[in-house]
């Protein structure tokens, strides 16, 4: 159970790990000054297509041009970021002499920002950046542009770290992508730009970061950093998902959930698991929202993986303030959970057909998350899951 309360939650708070956090609602009026502090003098403003039209991107641009800051804007970001995009976007940032990135938007925009901060004026592959590579020597390369990163979705947690999830167009599945010296100068965490933000998505985005915090604890690794940080995101996801999908100008909900989230999102640079290299794969080829494949996909995986994990099971129930402590009790409570907000109780329901099952194990064996399951899995077992939850995910 988190002790969080609900005066602290409406009250900015700076904290400087694991890199510079802005929170509070409201704060987005302060871009241009921070800009200002940071030398970023015409910044390329990264958001998702689906983003590009909504109030907060006007109210970003007013405060930049209230504060005399140049921008230009790249919103060809699709709802699972593209190579061929990010290279667009990395033409954008050098035809308009950028010097800096502000990622605006759901997970889609985060991952897009990065994506182009990673490749942009350095002469680099996108490629060259895969999570199990080297990471290129920089030496001699102009530096990482200066990135601040402002989520307006409780979900992904993606503003803390340089990864990106990113779909291999030649391929057809998804990689992750980043490098140790890029850092966010800063996340600005303003959970007044989640209030806009419909109930279905406010639910698919939610049960995201929900799903984050449970794969990330799970991981069999001795990382008590990011463990704490699961099980804190997951108590506060606990307590706020259902509210602010019900209340959705409880600003309290919206901050409580724009904390938990970027907590799990910090939690998962342990690793994640099934779920994600499931979804990671459905996304890549059915351009799914991640957030509602890992939601519908979550308990079927659950299933299969806490019966072996006894030890971590009372921890993950005491998060979310259950009488009883076992992985049936879990699971049952996620479900109900993802009853109540509205999560579809298959992936047949969003069009996955049941004939891509072999075709996405195949693929999701090799996803990075696949390694830090605790259980590990067979081609064969992880068929099994996906129709699973292609026909019946959950009762």
């Amino acid at each position: 159970m988190s002790n969080v309360k609900t005066s602290e939650i409406l009250h900015s708070q700076d904290w400087t790990f694991p890199v510079p956090i802005a929170y509070g609602p409201g704060r987005l009026l302060e871009i241009g000054e921070i800009c200002q502090r940071l030398g970023i003098k015409n910044p390329l403003i990264v958001t998702d297509s689906g983003s590009f039209g909504l109030p907060f991107m006007d109210e970003l641009k007013n405060y930049l041009c209230k504060a005399n800051i140049s921008f230009d804007v790249f919103h060809k970001i699709s709802p699972n970021p593209r190579d061929d995009e990010i290279g667009t976007g990395g033409d954008a940032f050098e035809s308009g002499g950028h010097d800096g990135i502000i990622a605006i938007g759901g997970g889609s925009a985060m991952d897009g920002g990065k994506a182009i901060c990673l490749t942009a004026g350095n002469g680099i592959k996108i490629w060259n950046f895969e999570y199990r590579l080297k990471p290129p020597d920089m030496s001699g390369k102009n530096p990482f542009p200066k990135l601040i990163t402002i989520p307006t979705t409780a979900g992904t947690g993606a503003e803390t770290e340089s990864t990106a999830m990113v779909t291999h167009v030649k391929k057809g599945m998804k990689f992750c992508i980043w490098h140790p010296e890029l850092k966010p100068s800063l996340a600005l965490l303003d959970p007044t730009l989640t209030i806009g933000l419909p109930a279905h998505l406010t639910a698919w985005t939610g049960a995201d970061a929900m799903t984050h915090a449970i794969e990330a604890y799970i991981v069999p690794d001795f990382n008590p950093l990011c463990d704490g940080m699961a099980l804190e995101g997951l108590a506060l996801i606990n307590r706020w998902l259902p509210i602010a999908v019900k209340e959705p100008e409880n600003i309290a909900a919206r901050g409580g959930m724009l904390v938990g989230s970027c907590l799990a999102g910090i939690a998962f640079l342990k690793g994640l698991g099934l779920v994600h290299a499931i979804s990671h794969m459905i996304g890549a080829e059915y351009n799914t929202q991640h957030g509602l494949t890992n939601a519908i996909i979550l308990p079927v995986v659950l299933r299969y993986n806490l019966p072996v994990i006894d030890n971590k099971v009372k921890r993950i129930a005491d998060a979310m303030e259950l009488r009883t402590c076992s992985a049936d009790s879990v699971i049952d409570h996620v479900q109900k959970m993802l009853d109540k907000v509205g999560i579809p109780k298959s992936l047949a329901s969003i069009n996955i057909p049941i004939d891509c099952a072999e075709r996405i194990s195949q693929k999701a064996i090799q996803d990075s998350a696949a390694e830090t399951n605790p259980r590990r899995a067979s081609v064969a077992e992880i068929k099994e899951l996906i129709e699973e939850s292609i026909l019946d995910a959950r009762p």
